[in-house]
């Protein structure tokens, strides 16, 4: 079956790929080139790269008023641009949400079940409708979030989840409405959300910080510095700093940063 696929984040460049492998991708939707990083030098999202690298046809309008395109079905994975609703009715959009819905619609779904300590997450197929993350159930299967799985770890095994689940009803899925008990909205990471209480009981602060790496990166004060944490683990219910990058600096062990400062 030819479909186009939207995507621009990694999550949606690894479901890119995995469709890839299976399906004819008549082209890629993403985001346009963005400045980034400390030198805000303009570069592509990651599903352009992901599309370059396999030879896919690529396509980043800045707001999307046509699809540019003849295939039937569009794949919507972490695209982040607003489709209008004359162009949903024309062709079936099946968006690819890395929860269980509907727990979780909203921009940050893994991120917010890790910090709410959820110990399940999974993949939803729904059609994509006006309403965020609201449209009817295509397929939808769960699996562990393990008590030291970071953020990464979850998309990538939901990447791989979704790529068997779209195998399973593409090209003619049935649909189930959403229920209406259970819906939680997971709201995007703001800067509060990155700071880290050390007051706070030590699985709450493990749960921040593996939700927020290896992407975003929660952010608190030791030994006088202000620093990004990437890893810690609970040993005997304590909080054990396993990975920190300090202000200006590069991510080390945490046993490296406390020799630097002998």
């Amino acid at each position: 079956m030819r479909i186009a696929v939207a995507a621009t984040a990694p999550f949606g460049a690894a479901v890119l790929e995995g469709l890839a492998a299976r399906h004819e991708v008549e082209l890629v939707l993403t985001r346009p080139d963005r400045r980034k990083g400390r030198g805000q030098k303009e570069g592509p999202p990651p599903a352009k790269e992901t599309a370059e690298r396999l030879g896919l046809r690529i396509e980043q309008p800045e707001r999307l008023e046509r699809f540019p395109g003849e295939a039937e079905a569009v794949v919507v994975a972490a695209y982040g641009v607003l489709i209008p609703e004359p162009l949903l009715e024309e062709r079936l959009w099946l968006n690819v949400h890395p929860s269980l819905l509907p727990r979780w619609r909203g921009a940050a779904p893994v991120e917010r079940a890790i910090m709410a300590g959820d110990d399940e997450t999974g993949v939803t197929l729904h059609r994509t409708t006006a309403e965020l993350d609201a449209g009817p159930i295509a397929a939808q299967a769960a699996f562990a979030i393990e008590p030291d799985d970071d953020a990464g770890g979850v998309f990538d095994r939901a990447a791989d989840l979704a790529v068997d689940l779209l195998e399973g009803v593409l090209p003619d899925p049935a649909f189930t409405p959403q229920p209406e008990e259970g819906v939680t909205y997971a709201e995007k990471i703001t800067p509060k959300d990155r700071e880290l209480d050390w007051s706070r009981p030590a699985r709450e602060l493990h749960d921040r910080i593996r939700a927020l790496s290896p992407h975003i990166g929660a952010r608190g004060e030791l030994q006088g510095r202000r620093m990004l944490v990437w890893r810690s683990r609970l040993a005997d219910g304590e909080l054990e700093v396993l990975e920190v990058q300090p202000e200006g600096g590069r991510r080390m062990s945490y046993e490296e940063f406390l020799r630097g400062l002998r």
